[in-house]
């Protein structure tokens, strides 16, 4: 995708089928709010729903899968956008470290855990459900500190790596979808500074801190503006490109 407005193009079918991973969360809740309010399907999947998405317990994560997959067959719709909005910045005793001195393996584990590894497996579990022709969209949420090249500060080592390497698996996996489907995009996308209890505790004074309704409907604006060539790329919620 080229700096500046991205050109329209064509959105995604409204009587396709969107999912929504982390969807109980706050932008993956307004993501399917936003959606709904479109007119079109939504499914939310989280830790909160039923089945449950527990990225600890890898049989959910094809269970939840499984039942997505029986809803396409019984509708006939396709999957049209793949929305995985989960993420972890801080969790009780996980915090975002400002040293080496704070490295903690178990801290480590649990956010490559939420941001890498229970990614992985949706990719192993849900982009098979994609059509093979037309268009459709996998987008995985990151973060512009998961940049190596923006990395300016230092810091936040275990958030930082583990949102560099989901960059790394988006841009894998979109190199497997095209032999699939041609026009199938997997993207890493970056929501910018988002008024939810992820940020919070994090968001400086000056930062363009934004509602999750806002933040929803600039993602949803850039999934659907995605041009061709554009799979396997990393953008923001303007959707420029971000350096890897």
């Amino acid at each position: 995708m080229q700096t500046g407005t991205p050109a329209p193009i064509p959105t995604a079918p409204v009587d396709g089928l969107n999912v929504v991973l982390g969807g109980t969360g706050g932008i993956g809740s307004a993501l399917v709010k936003a959606l709904q309010a479109r007119g079109e399907t939504a499914v939310a999947l989280g830790r909160r729903t039923h089945p449950v998405l527990d990225y600890a317990d890898p049989s959910s994560v094809a269970a939840c899968a499984a039942r997505v997959g029986q809803q396409l067959a019984d509708t006939g719709l396709p999957l049209s956008r793949l929305i995985v909005a989960t993420g972890v910045l801080h969790e009780g005793a996980v915090q975002p470290e400002r040293s080496w001195a704070h490295l903690d393996a178990a801290a480590l584990q649990r956010v490559f855990l939420v941001n890498t590894i229970g990614p992985a497996l949706v990719m192993r579990h849900f982009l098979p459900l994609l059509p093979r022709q037309g268009r459709c969209v996998a987008a995985f949420l990151s973060a512009r500190v998961g940049s190596i090249g923006d990395n300016a500060l230092g810091g936040w080592y275990g958030y930082r790596a583990s949102k560099a390497a989901l960059n790394q698996l988006v841009h894998t996996a979109a190199i497997e979808l095209a032999r699939r489907n041609r026009e199938a995009l997997c993207v890493a996308l970056h929501p910018g500074t988002v008024d939810t209890a992820l940020s919070q505790p994090f968001a400086k004074a000056g930062l363009q801190v934004r509602p999750p309704s806002v933040a929803a409907d600039e993602l949803l604006q850039v999934i659907d503006h995605l041009p061709t060539g554009s799979s396997g790329g990393f953008f923001d919620h303007n959707g420029l490109n971000i350096a890897w």
